[in-house]
């Protein structure tokens, strides 16, 4: 690679943090834009992921054979096309389907696993690939990117996982890496680190107590592929609440992924051979069914024009228009208007025989009326004559809510005719109407973020209808799996390893028997579990999340956490705050980094599915392109003959913040007075927990209780109160430490006991937020006025 930086100098340089589709999107970006932006001036970028590049952490090659993906191989390119409507030039390339024909016929060189040599053969179009084969057709197209970039563009990838982003002294951007001691010294950085795992919140602590007390198990929300279920017992009763994909993947894993099959019967039906070692899965939600499959079948109807009831005049009305925006009032009655403009455009279109009207007076009459109206009501009535081909929007969304079966059994067959009467919507062209409401649901997807631009959205119709119902809705119609895991399902329950709870499913534990209980609040009756899975991914929160990059730099006010906020109300989304498309990172103040960049499902930009779908002008990416150039321009800036400065060798946290000198009495209310009278304050904490009154006062930690109770802590140094715990018990294991007594959450935050290699025993604490501001706070303000 050649180099036309001076001698003591460096090349502008750029780090992708996250190197899967999001990251690697970004840097063929990058590549393609170079030459124009920055003509010949050498830059380096670098990808830091601890997973293989392209695929990243959710589609590398290294998973169950198993798992699928929820889209069609047509539907899914990593590839711009000439419909993207950016500022870089367009790169095309082949869709998913595309490449594994090209693979399989040899017509493009790729070595692949042989395992996959199979599925190539079996495969077409409208297959639903392996996630393996996925990460070969992602780990491909990042070997294309390297092999086709400018020569001005170098490319380092590190191994390793990203723990702090810090300014450096001279406003270069310092990445830190996992049992690195030196920073990587950058120009500009792009976040790209996808879903975020998160601790478990007030609810999920309690549950995790409630197993731990009686020897049970609780699984959080979390990637289910990435979530060790070894402990779950074959035979075992577990309470699935959820009936996602996550769910879905989680059934494959306990079961075929416990060695049973499926077999083919005389009948032509699915069965299912067990094979012991399952353990017996209730599984239930909100709605109480699975997610719609992806139907098998294009259009037969002529296309309908989208945008049409929710477009820009629509939403620019809305926005012109005094006061907030709300969703069931504002937006829901345009959305729905637009969802059925698909439906019955397909209808009628492909379906003649089953309507009564020609489609043109149909659909001048439809443009006139509100939907949900009495007037709406009687055009559909007049038009379409059989009631199952009338579409109600939210009875699809809630399936069986008029069900009025009590008994469980009832229940159940109510699931499974449900089941089977999707999989025919899903197989039969004689419901394609379905379809055409798909496409009014994606065109209202490409719609809404100049809804939320806006700044106009009620911000709770923005955290619980459009982040919450509208998403769920979207997902439940959208992003379904793949037809055989419903006919899997089906073969399951026959075979005894699966149970239909129903919709409105309830949780609650029961100390008594020291068992988790659940059901259907439809149905009388309750099924008890030695186990509870929570069967979803964690929701965006990046005051809890457990990514060490985003952690840091929360707890420093440098990145923020998404606020909406409109006239008096206020809330807090949990999502990395950024300008939206542009993908600028805000701080805690609210104040735009210069260099600094995030992208991903948990920012401000909202995104649906995984992955683009061929000539859609898919928004993905045009975010990608517009960040990437954004990141040339900001190095177009940047002087080339920049010195390297010698970086201080230090972590970039401080992870001790201070330590207490623990005072063990039996007097606490004396010894707080005395310590109130010495250090001139109020204690920060006074409580209560399990044997110990407790009291934190300036350095002291004073507690009490019984000699015996008291006796545990004798001789312990502490309590240390630390940044980051999760990172500084990584630590201390790493240096030989003994974990003494596990993590656990306390009345001051989370803590736990590790006795060192030389003997002596330490107790760490992760002060919660709320008291973190007390105590330091307080600290900073009274050496404000010590040294003023």
């Amino acid at each position: 690679m050649p180099s036309h930086s001076l001698p003591g100098t460096r090349p502008c340089a750029v780090a992708i943090v996250g190197a899967g589709p999001k990251g690697i999107g970004v840097l063929e970006r990058i590549c393609a834009s170079a030459p124009e932006l920055l003509g010949d001036r050498p830059v380096t970028v670098h990808l830091v992921d601890p997973y293989p590049p392209g695929a990243g952490r959710v589609w590398r090659h290294a998973q169950s054979p198993l798992l699928l993906m929820n889209s069609r191989a047509a539907d899914v390119t990593i590839f711009t096309d000439d419909t993207v409507q950016c500022d870089g030039p367009i790169r095309p390339g082949p869709t998913l389907a595309e490449w594994v024909e090209q693979v399989r016929d040899r017509t493009l060189p790729v070595t692949i696993d042989p395992s996959l040599d199979s599925e190539l053969r079996q495969s077409n179009s409208a297959s639903f690939h392996t996630r393996r084969l996925h990460s070969a057709y992602l780990s491909w197209f990042y070997e294309r990117v390297l092999d086709g970039r400018p020569d001005t563009v170098d490319v380092r990838l590190h191994r390793s996982e990203a723990v702090d982003l810090t300014d450096g002294p001279a406003g270069e951007q310092l990445v830190w890496l996992r049992d690195d001691p030196n920073p990587l010294p950058v120009d500009v950085v792009v976040l790209a680190v996808g879903h975020l795992d998160s601790e478990a919140d007030a609810a999920g602590q309690a549950l995790t107590g409630f197993a731990d007390r009686h020897g049970r198990r609780y699984f959080p929300p979390a990637y289910t592929a990435d979530t060790d279920f070894s402990t779950v017992e074959p035979g075992e009763s577990v309470l699935v609440r959820g009936f996602g994909l996550a769910a879905t993947d989680l059934i494959t894993l306990l079961t075929e992924g416990r060695g049973g099959r499926f077999d083919t019967a005389a009948d032509g039906n699915l069965v299912y051979r067990p094979s012991g070692a399952e353990p017996r899965l209730h599984l239930g939600s909100r709605r109480g069914v699975p997610y719609r499959p992806k139907p098998s079948y294009q259009l037969r109807g002529p296309t309908a024009e989208f945008p049409r009831f929710f477009g820009l005049a629509e939403i620019d009305a809305l926005i012109e228009r005094p006061g907030p925006i709300r969703f069931w009032p504002d937006l829901w009655p345009l959305i729905a208007k637009e969802i059925g403009w698909g439906y019955y455009t397909e209808l009628f279109g492909a379906h003649p025989d089953r309507v009564h009207m020609r489609f043109e007076d149909f659909a001048t009459h439809y443009a006139q009326l509100d939907w949900g109206s009495a007037e709406l009501r009687r055009l559909v009535d007049k038009a379409v004559p059989f009631p199952r081909d009338r579409l109600d929007v939210l009875e699809l969304d809630q399936p069986l809510s008029r069900v009025d079966a009590t008994e469980a059994d009832d229940m159940a067959a109510r699931v499974r005719c449900h089941i089977r009467d999707i999989l025919d919507h899903c197989r039969d062209p004689a419901f394609s109407a379905d379809l055409g409401a798909l496409g009014g649901v994606l065109s209202v997807f490409r719609q809404l973020p100049r809804v939320v631009g806006s700044g106009k959205l009620d911000p709770t119709s923005q955290l619980e209808d459009v982040d919450g119902w509208w998403f769920g809705f979207f997902s439940y119609l959208g992003s379904g799996p793949p037809p055989v895991r419903l006919v899997e399902l089906l073969a399951l329950e026959q075979a005894g390893v699966v149970s239909l709870i129903g919709p409105d499913m309830w949780v609650e534990t029961d100390e008594s028997l020291g068992l988790f209980v659940g059901g259907s609040r439809k149905v009388l009756g309750a099924v008890t579990a030695t186990t509870l899975i929570d069967a979803r991914l964690p929701g965006a929160d990046v005051a809890h999340t457990t990514n060490p990059i985003v952690r840091a730099m929360h707890r420093r006010g440098q990145l923020g956490a998404e606020k909406l906020i409109l006239d008096l109300s206020r809330r807090d989304t949990g999502r990395i705050h950024t300008s939206g498309i542009d993908g600028q990172l805000f701080d805690a103040d609210g104040v735009v980094h210069p260099r600094r960049f995030a992208l991903g499902p948990h920012t401000s930009l909202r995104i649906a599915g995984a992955f683009s779908k061929p000539r859609t002008n898919a928004l993905g990416f045009r975010e990608n392109d517009r960040v990437a150039r954004q990141v040339l321009r900001l190095l177009q800036e940047t002087p080339p003959s920049t010195r390297i400065r010698h970086q201080r060798k230090e972590k970039p946290l401080t992870l001790i913040r201070k330590t207490h000198a623990r005072i063990l009495t039996r007097d606490l209310d004396g010894t707080v007075t005395t310590l109130r009278t010495l250090v001139g304050r109020d204690p920060d904490l006074r409580v209560a927990f399990g044997r110990f009154d407790i009291g934190l006062i300036g350095d002291f930690c004073v507690l009490t209780g019984s000699e015996e109770a008291m006796d545990r802590y004798r001789g312990t140094v502490g309590p240390v109160i630390v940044d980051d715990l999760t990172a500084v018990l990584a630590l201390v294991e790493a240096a030989g430490a003994e974990i003494t007594l596990q993590p656990f959450d306390g009345p001051a935050g989370r803590g736990f006991l590790a006795r060192h290699a030389d003997g002596v025993e330490y107790e760490y604490i992760e002060f919660r937020p709320d008291l973190a501001r007390v105590v330091f706070g307080a600290e900073t303000e009274a050496s404000r006025m010590v040294s003023g």
